[in-house]
């Protein structure tokens, strides 16, 4: 079964199969891997949005199973790609649910927020750093050249980010979080290495796009982001009633939990 997500006005329909030129991306999912590190494993999230936000303007194809349809859906929906989602009949199910979510999310055209820039020369070296990035919650946006609003900007092969760290992407992120630091970042999450967010406002309007990559709810989640708002409200799937906890506004900086995270949760915040 072939269902059609338009990510700005969802809509349902059969489709065919995916025209040349469309961006397949895997299932998004956790997978867990032995940590060599301990006898544990470790989360390893398979999440698209840095494909997404790489290739701007594409048509998206995802062939998924059952348990990922509905997370299918929202992830394409967060990131403003249009996305053909293929599933069986039981993932047909779960993605009618998330889309009548979906039409109930109030439309918001905000910008993209970020802390750091990344110019991308297509190497595969950089596509690893925005998948690590992102699954780290480093908020980026891919700029043609260094911008000096951002805080920091990132081009590999230079004399600051040498193509020898690059081979590291994980050691390459942590480094970037240092150079940052974490009271800079505008936008933090606690308490899942599950958990993906997005970051978009400007003015007096920011909203955050929160999506959870495990088959399983998260709990309490906690989320910091940088900015004094007044106001908050969420909409979560599947939660119609949730209200956020432990809300607090101070030292510049707004929290809150979200008590219940399933699949996907969009807060939207004014000051």
């Amino acid at each position: 079964m072939i269902l059609l997500l338009a990510a700005i006005l969802p809509a349902l329909a059969a489709g065919d199969a995916p025209a040349n030129g469309t961006v397949k991306l895997p299932p998004p999912r956790v997978q867990y891997r032995a940590d060599e590190a301990s006898a544990s494993t470790a989360p390893w999230i398979d999440a698209n949005g840095w494909q997404i936000l790489r290739t701007p303007g594409k048509h998206y194809f995802y062939n998924v199973p059952a348990n990922s349809a509905a997370l299918a859906a929202a992830e394409a929906f967060a990131y403003g790609a249009n996305a053909v989602v293929h599933t069986d009949a039981a993932g047909a199910a779960a993605f009618n649910k998330m889309l009548d979510f979906l039409r109930s999310v109030p439309d918001a055209d905000l910008p993209v927020m970020a802390n750091f820039g990344i110019i991308d020369d297509g190497s595969d070296e950089t596509g690893e750093l925005m998948n690590l990035m992102a699954r780290h919650n480093l908020l980026y946006k891919i700029v043609p050249s260094a911008d000096p609003r951002l805080d920091l900007n990132i081009k590999l092969g230079t004399k600051e980010f040498p193509l020898e760290q690059a081979a590291d992407p994980s050691f390459l992120s942590h480094k970037l979080r240092a150079q940052l630091g974490d009271e800079k970042r505008l936008l933090r999450v606690y308490g899942s290495e599950v958990v993906i967010a997005r970051l978009l406002g400007g003015g007096d309007r920011a909203r955050v796009h929160i999506l959870n990559y495990s088959t399983r709810p998260v709990p309490g989640l906690r989320v910091r982001v940088l900015g004094a708002y007044a106001h908050q409200s969420v909409k979560a799937f599947s939660k119609p009633d949730m209200k956020l906890q432990d809300v607090t506004v101070e030292n510049g900086a707004t929290e809150f939990t979200v008590p219940q995270m399933s699949t996907y949760a969009v807060v939207d915040l004014t000051k």
